[in-house]
């Protein structure tokens, strides 16, 4: 009897010290910096939030997936530029993202071993994403109430820490810069919702807008050890 339970045991702390795999929430706020509102690099103006997962492929990088909602506001009456104050415009849009791409730690991150861990990480990868389509004509913000696509290239930044070992806390940092210059409505496309002859683009048609992402992660690992490492 002594012996299974003993040998219970190591079943359930190979399991348990283990784990390959994360799932989790993404918790934090959104900011965009544009033609429009304030520029500072860090300054959430509205709620974000998503899940995520990770395939910890060695104790150097992981996999990474993930689907993100946020909200922001540009104000351009909260802007340190005097010019923005005075034309006063406001810009609300809401950003729905899909990531995947490469999370690599700057010290080996072990999770098959029991005990607490840290390290910082930087994540890049590629990101698609939806926003909502506008512009102005004559000082005012028109909605169409549809939305565009468009591509992004995220460059993270963060910092995990293992609780426990089942779950990991993070915190990060990511910037996107896109490849659109409208997510303040300052450069929309011609197309037939918009006539050819208005002139709406305003601001520095050739610099794309950036949106930004800061916040918290949860996750949860599971997962077997990977058998390549059986014989370690």
């Amino acid at each position: 009897m002594k012996r299974l339970i003993v040998v219970i045991f190591v079943l359930l702390v190979s399991q348990i010290s283990a784990q390959t795999y994360e799932v989790g929430a993404f918790l934090g706020g959104a900011n965009n910096i544009g033609d429009v509102g304030r520029t500072n690099f860090i300054l959430p103006s509205g709620i974000a939030y998503g899940g995520l997962f990770k395939w910890n492929k060695s104790k150097r990088y992981a996999w990474r997936a993930s689907v993100v909602h946020g909200k922001f506001t540009a104000d351009d009456n909260k802007s340190s530029i005097a010019s923005r104050r005075q034309r006063g415009y406001v810009v609300k849009n809401a950003i729905t993202e899909a990531s995947l791409g490469l999370e690599f730690n700057f010290v080996e991150y072990n999770l098959h071993k029991l005990g607490h861990a840290f390290t910082p990480y930087l994540y890049t990868g590629v990101t698609y994403f939806r926003y909502d389509f506008n512009y102005f004509d004559a000082g005012q913000l028109i909605n169409f109430n549809q939305t565009d696509g468009s591509f992004a290239i995220p460059m993270t930044v963060g910092a995990k820490y293992r609780l426990n070992q089942f779950f990991i806390l993070g915190v990060e940092i990511g910037a996107r810069y896109t490849f659109t210059d409208n997510l303040d409505a300052s450069n929309p496309s011609k197309s037939k919702l918009i006539s050819n002859q208005l002139d709406v683009d305003f601001g520095n048609i050739f610099s794309d807008d950036w949106y930004v992402f800061s916040g918290l992660t949860l996750t949860y690992t599971f997962g077997r050890k990977p058998c390549q490492d059986c014989f370690e």
